[in-house]
């Protein structure tokens, strides 16, 4: 491990310059031997008209084997925020204490600042000054001003260099959106050769094997540069916790309820140690909540769901009791059992309510996952059916929520989404069964920043079951890049040309551009 780390450790001395140039260290640090304290960089994020989250963590020793960061004992952490990149006009500051608690992490909730305009923030601690990073607030509630956006998902460490974090914050995004999979909790075997980049260490399942691998993801100076440029709002996926888990049940048959509860107690503290989130999302032992609405002025309002935590079981679970997602057969009551939930009875009814109050222009719904249904096949008996891991196992869930939005006449509803390592542009129609049903909302998936997709050709041999599916693309990496206006929104699928090559670069794959009153894309 120690050549790799040492490795992707001078990548960020020399390379950080993007995210805002390293500070000299005191005397006073060098001298109680404390090496740099802001190896992980530094966050914003949670946007509201007067202020945000500024967030790090002081973790001189990132990679030390107990998770701890090289640190005991509380820190005092200085911040500051000011209207100039200079940082010469302060305009909020403050103390406070970094603890063992949540591994020596700071979330400061700033407020009391101007709406729509950046600002910029600085930690100090330990003698030692943080980058700079760059925030901004959302616009006044009643304003309608342009934004762009970015999404991202699924970016494995082992799989490849992080160049479309890079090539996002290069954009200068007003905001970020990370829909899952920001690690990955599993590893490949070291004979498997899928490892570009190593990183030496099993399948995280303790607090300390999740701090460490949040730990090692945030010192790519690729993430850390996109963190720095923009405020972002993250959800989960599985691999923060485990694949293909669902709410307390493990994949693995044989991992015990309340043994499964202990790792995902371990994982969403992680999480959150390593966020820029709010203490409304301050977890409680297995229990977080993550689920919530930004506005962006009456431009847009995003619906920001947790499509893991409060799930049933998952469906047609296999004969040797894995709960491993596959292709089951389409006469599986459970994948239109009304009974069950992908979302849980109480985020539903949030979502519901939330869809009935919105006066926005464009209502997002930023999730985990593909939401269309799709007619698969299997690949071992090539009967046609549906895949149990994601919203094809909650049938019934979705159509309540499609039916909410066409019962609320809903602004021109967007899904955005990851999980399935490549590009879709799929109409969403009242009526999943009946492809001539309306179409009541738009959906964009955005292909993994790493990982690999899935087999481009078995999934082009089924499109023609699929004829609301308007663009798919499994065979390259990147990103989703939004451009929101009052009168259209405009959404690039950009790709990078390798994720093998830490300088990769970027161009647009596909471009489309829905207008309000009309649901579904129009390739541009």
């Amino acid at each position: 491990m120690s050549g790799a780390v040492d490795l992707d450790r001078r990548r960020i001395l020399t390379g950080i310059a993007v995210a805002g140039a390293f500070s000299i260290l005191s005397p006073f640090a060098r001298s109680a031997g404390v090496d740099y304290p802001f190896t992980l960089g530094v966050a914003s994020g949670d946007p509201l008209p007067d202020g945000f989250v500024i967030w790090t963590r002081l973790a001189p020793l990132f990679n030390d084997a107990d998770g701890r960061g090289g640190l005991r004992n509380a820190v005092p952490v200085r911040w500051r925020v000011a209207s100039d990149a200079a940082m010469t006009r302060i305009v909020r500051q403050g103390e406070v204490t970094a603890t063992e608690r949540f591994a020596h992490s700071v979330h400061v909730e700033v407020a009391g600042l101007e709406p729509g305009r950046p600002y910029w923030y600085q930690f100090d601690s330990l003698g030692a000054q943080s980058p700079l990073g760059q925030a901004r607030t959302t616009p006044p509630l009643q304003a309608m001003a342009s934004a762009r956006v970015g999404f991202v998902s699924c970016s494995h460490w082992e799989r490849g260099y992080f160049s479309a974090y890079r090539h996002l914050a290069a954009e200068q995004p007003d905001l970020v959106f990370f829909l899952g999979d920001y690690i990955y909790d599993s590893s490949y075997a070291a004979d498997s050769g899928k490892i570009i980049r190593p990183h030496g260490s099993g399948n995280a399942v303790s607090l300390s094997d999740y701090r460490n691998r949040y730990a090692l993801y945030k010192t790519d100076p690729d993430l850390q540069a996109l963190h720095a440029a923009a405020p972002s709002v993250a959800t989960w996926d599985d691999h923060e916790v485990q694949n293909d888990y669902a709410n307390r049940w493990s994949q693995d048959p044989k991992i015990p309820v309340a043994q499964f509860l202990q790792q995902r107690a371990a994982a969403y503290q992680a999480f959150y140690e390593h966020m820029p989130l709010r203490a409304s999302s301050v977890p409680k032992g297995p229990d977080m909540r993550i689920y919530r609405r930004l506005d962006y002025g009456r431009l847009a309002r995003f619906h920001v769901l947790d499509g893991r935590q409060y799930r049933s079981e998952q469906p047609c679970i296999l004969a040797n009791g894995s709960h491993q997602g596959h292709v089951a057969d389409n006469l599986c009551h459970d994948l239109r059992d009304p009974a069950r939930t992908m979302l849980g009875w109480e985020q539903e009814a949030w979502l519901d309510r939330g869809f009935a109050e919105s006066r926005a222009q464009w209502n997002v719904i930023a999730q985990d996952l593909l939401v269309a249904p799709l007619t698969q096949r299997d690949l071992t008996n090539h009967k046609p059916g549906r895949w149990t891991d994601g919203w094809d196992g909650y049938m019934a869930n979705r159509e309540r929520m499609l039916a909410s939005i066409e019962r609320h006449r809903v602004n021109n509803p967007v899904f955005w989404g990851g999980d399935i390592h490549s590009f879709w542009t799929t109409d969403l129609h009242a009526d999943g069964n009946n492809p001539d049903s309306p179409v009541v909302a738009t959906e964009f998936v955005g292909s993994s920043v790493t990982s690999d997709g899935p087999p481009y050709e078995a999934f082009t041999q089924i499109l023609p079951l699929n004829p609301h599916v308007k663009f798919f693309d499994s065979r390259q990496r990147g990103y989703v890049s939004v451009d929101i206006g009052e009168r259209e929104m405009l959404t690039r699928f950009r790709v990078i040309t390798d994720p093998r090559d830490p300088m990769a670069g970027v161009s647009t794959l596909k471009s489309f551009v829905v207008t309000p009153g009309h649901a579904g894309a129009v390739a541009v």
